[in-house]
């Protein structure tokens, strides 16, 4: 949810699922500033692949919290996919 200062309590929802990547958007800023495009999705994949989390992540086990059962046989899928379970 991102809610710029001078449109409050207004506000622009980004919805995503566990499937889908993460929306980029505009970082507001200070009026007038120019508001600069965030590509979370990307961002943590940057991460993810530097801290070599599939190192000390246990992707066998079940993930906490749980997710419903659609979204959990996804996953299980993709993590076989990749060599991870």
């Amino acid at each position: 949810m991102i809610a710029r200062g001078d449109r409050r309590p207004q506000a622009q929802l980004y919805a995503f699922s566990v499937r889908q990547e993460i929306p980029q958007f505009l970082l507001p800023l200070r009026s007038g500033d120019p508001e600069p495009l965030v590509d979370l999705q990307s961002l943590l994949i940057q991460v993810d692949n530097q801290a070599r989390f599939d190192m000390a992540i246990n992707y066998r086990l079940e993930s906490v919290p749980p997710l419903k059962s659609e979204d959990k046989i996804w996953a299980d899928a993709l993590l076989r996919e990749t060599g991870l379970r």
